[in-house]
């Protein structure tokens, strides 16, 4: 692809609308090429901080007052099947209701809250492709070679089907952006990037090539607030979570992941100085709340040192009154850690172990061994943890039964009494299928979809299977969760638990431990 010169290049960088999330990835890719090409005019424009009735119009100024030559588009997510309060109401909510309610009335109520998800859904998709395509058109009435790259979460997980949609040209970014962006700039081949050009088709496999190493360096701060005057923003109200990145991917193979392919299996560690720069910038702004956001903050054993390095760091700046969070793996860690963590502000994770079940965690390819989770979690809590924790179950991947619910509760039951009832959370998801994912092998390999599905779909012949909750305890799940929003919606997940209890009791917690053999064997017909 033919662009100017570097020295003729103006980057304008868009993150299209979304939740107002702290914009990590954009920042961190202006601050790369900042570092690359000092002299490269940027800015930044976070979308999400606009009023959705002013984006366009707020997009289309932005570029006659720039005239990039290259506009860099972040899509963040595309949430089609959140498990509760998705941006068009409550998506779990509406398809249990027209799934599986008895009363008319309430799949009634279902199906009328489904449509107003499909149209939030569609008008969010159609609006951001409209602000793209505008937003490119209106560049090139001052730079006619002006060129559009498209990444960001959900780019890499729905490149195939978002890049048929796209101008022709858009260069499709799939994965990290940083290397992409450099090469662009300086007129090198694409060729061996992870990216493709819309209006050809994406090399196979796209998604499965490794990324390049690269070091991260601290974000300059001072040289970000210069390009993006919404930095301010984000900061004033102090009351939640600035993200700093401590690594870049994630070795394990969970089932319906897509990290691992998105970043890479491969742990690239930032240098600790650097991280403690970037988060010492952010504190002299007055940040005190940090979130990691890694995709896990401690992804095995071996980087246990890493993470006890970095917080030995943090206690050494003196700021005792920071407060950070994180997804934890909470199997890697040992006593010191945890009384580190404690001791640098912790005060809210998140762990994802998905079942209760230790034959499930294996089934799914978690590579959590549960026992070794509680051990832990009871020396955060001799370290004296009194803090929040998320823990999140996604019920009916593969080979759900009775059994099986009975370990999960008898399991959380366990996390309450380490941490307190009133401090644990069950976050009760439902996988939304996503692709690239084992669990969409198993999908095709036990005939649940097809090859050629749309996995952008919320059309209801295609929501079924998509939401995944297969038969034959797809029904159950329905009636429990229809009961719990009911009964306590703004307590939903712990009065899914109380209802699992009541139905189905308590299975003695070392069975919930015990992974027989049988479940190894089944393992490896469900991921083969």
């Amino acid at each position: 692809m033919a662009v100017s010169a570097a020295s003729d290049q103006r980057v304008l960088l868009v993150r299209l609308p979304c939740n107002p999330i702290f914009p990590i990835g954009p920042i961190y890719l202006a601050d790369h090429l900042h570092k690359q090409f000092p002299q490269l005019p940027q800015r930044i424009l976070d979308l999400a901080a606009v009023p959705l009735l002013d984006v366009e119009q707020v997009l289309l100024q932005a570029v006659e007052a720039f005239r990039p030559t290259l506009l860099v588009f972040s899509w963040r997510d595309i949430q089609i099947y959140a498990p509760v309060d998705g941006r068009g109401g409550n998506p779990l909510q509406n398809s249990f209701e027209v799934f599986y309610a008895r009363n008319p009335l309430r799949r009634l109520r279902g199906a009328l809250g489904g449509l107003g998800l499909m149209a939030s859904f569609y008008g969010e998709l159609w609006r951001n492709l409209r602000l793209v395509r505008r937003g490119l058109r209106r560049a090139r009435r001052f730079e006619p070679q002006a060129t559009a790259v498209l990444g960001g979460g959900a780019v890499s997980v729905f490149y195939e089907q978002l890049g048929r949609k796209l101008p022709k040209g858009t260069v499709v970014s799939v994965g990290e952006g940083e290397p992409l962006l450099e090469k662009l700039i300086r007129g090198e081949s694409l060729a061996a990037e992870r990216c493709f050009i819309a209006g050809d088709e994406p090399r196979p496999g796209l998604i499965h090539e490794q990324p390049g190493g690269m070091e991260k360096t601290a974000c300059n701060y001072a040289y970000i607030g210069e390009i993006w005057p919404q930095l301010d923003w984000y900061l004033d109200g102090g009351d939640f979570y600035v993200g700093v990145q401590t690594k870049r991917g994630c070795p394990h193979n969970c089932c319906y992941c897509v990290y691992t392919v998105v970043e890479g299996k491969q742990v690239r560690v930032n240098p600790v100085a650097e991280v403690i720069a970037e988060m010492g910038q952010l504190y002299a702004k007055g940040v005190r709340g940090f979130w990691f956001t890694d995709a896990q903050f401690i992804p095995a054993r071996r980087y246990i040192d890493d993470a006890k390095e970095l917080l030995r760091a943090i206690q050494a700046q003196g700021w005792s009154d920071i407060r950070w969070a994180a997804y934890i793996r909470a199997d890697n860690l040992d006593a010191e850690l945890a009384e580190l963590m404690v001791a640098t502000g912790m005060d809210y994770f998140e762990i994802g172990i998905t079942s209760g079940s230790q034959e499930l965690v294996r089934k799914m390819r978690m590579g959590y061994n549960l026992r070794t989770v509680l051990e832990n979690c009871r020396l955060l809590a001799r370290a004296g943890f009194r803090e929040h924790v998320s823990v999140n179950y996604s019920f009916n991947v593969i080979d759900e039964r009775p059994e099986t619910i009975r370990q999960t509760v008898a399991y959380h039951r366990e996390l309450e009494r380490i941490f307190g009832a009133d401090k644990v959370e069950p976050a009760i998801f439902f996988i939304g299928l996503q692709p690239h994912t084992h669990l969409e092998q198993y999908g095709f390999d036990q005939g649940l979809i097809k090859p050629g599905y749309n996995p952008m779909s919320m059309l209801p012949w295609t929501a079924r299977q998509l939401l995944w909750n297969p038969e034959p305890m797809g029904s159950t799940f329905g009636r429990i969760c229809l009961e719990a929003f009911e009964r306590n919606p703004g307590d939903f997940g712990r009065t899914v638990m109380d209802l699992l209890e009541r139905d189905y009791g308590l299975a003695p917690l070392e069975e919930a431990l015990h992974a027989p053999v049988e479940g190894r064997k089944a393992l490896a017909t469900a991921t083969r």
